[in-house]
């Protein structure tokens, strides 16, 4: 072999190799933005997922708050049915004293003294002489 053609072997060796170089270099660079690609898409799809369950979430707090509010609703009838039912057993009570009071005036077994304590018969020994 002459030096022109081990030249031009070495040479064609070269540019082969220049030339593997660059088809993996744009083969793999490639593959790398197609691996990016499914990557995006993936990280888009887990998203997409997150927004749901944070939707999701806000929707249940809002439903909890709601749930609350109706709570002190329901709540605040309760106390005014509560306070309006003690209102009636007082008037009731305050009642049933009167009448007690007036029947204790018209028994003649029933001594009223004068520091409005009143005794009745069946209580005690204290009738009227």
């Amino acid at each position: 072999m002459n030096t022109t053609a081990l030249i031009t072997l070495i040479v064609a060796i070269v540019v082969v190799i220049i030339i593997v170089i660059i088809l993996v270099v744009v083969l793999g660079g490639r593959r790398r933005r197609e691996a990016n690609r499914t990557r995006a898409a993936e990280m888009r799809e887990h998203a997409v997922d997150d927004q749901l369950d944070a939707r999701e979430r806000e929707a249940n707090a809002t439903r909890a708050a709601a749930d609350a509010k109706q709570a002190e609703v329901n709540a605040e009838r309760l106390r005014r049915e509560a306070a309006s039912q003690q209102n009636d057993a007082q008037s009731a009570r305050a009642g049933a004293d009167e009448q007690t009071r007036k029947a204790d005036e018209i028994d003649p077994d029933v001594r009223t003294e004068p520091s409005h304590r009143e005794t009745r018969a069946d209580d005690g020994d204290q009738r009227r002489p």
